[in-house]
């Protein structure tokens, strides 16, 4: 089993993770489900749900062109894993666009993600 294989297997129901799509779009997942071949994620601030090959990382998709990866399984400070959490939270039941306001707490978490996970990739 390569090191990325065992990195994989390694997550857990709700441990947070990050892909990348090939447009450069960043991924802040949310492990929602796990089966020996497959990792379904929710995205926290877009609410997307994606599903991961377990071996690979890469997205399950009929598009391969197009498919996202994940890039990156380290896991949060405690504080950050929690500010992620509570985002997944207020973008899954947001009703408008009040309710999607940043606090100054989840603004700190996203800020660190963004160093984060570049500095610990697969």
């Amino acid at each position: 089993m390569n090191p990325k294989m065992k990195a994989l297997r390694k997550l857990r129901i709700d441990d947070i993770c990050h892909g990348e799509c090939p447009n450069g779009a960043s991924l802040i997942c949310l492990v929602t489900n796990i089966t020996e071949t497959r990792i379904s994620v929710r995205t926290v601030t877009t609410q997307y749900e994606i599903d991961f090959d377990r071996a690979t990382g890469l997205e399950i998709t009929e598009n391969t062109k197009s498919a996202c990866y994940i890039d990156s399984v380290a896991p949060l400070p405690a504080d950050i894993h929690e500010i992620m959490l509570s985002l997944d939270r207020k973008y899954r039941f947001a009703t408008n666009p009040e309710d999607a306001k940043l606090t100054p707490e989840q603004k700190r978490g996203l800020y660190f993600i963004a160093d984060f996970y570049p500095e610990n990739q697969l």
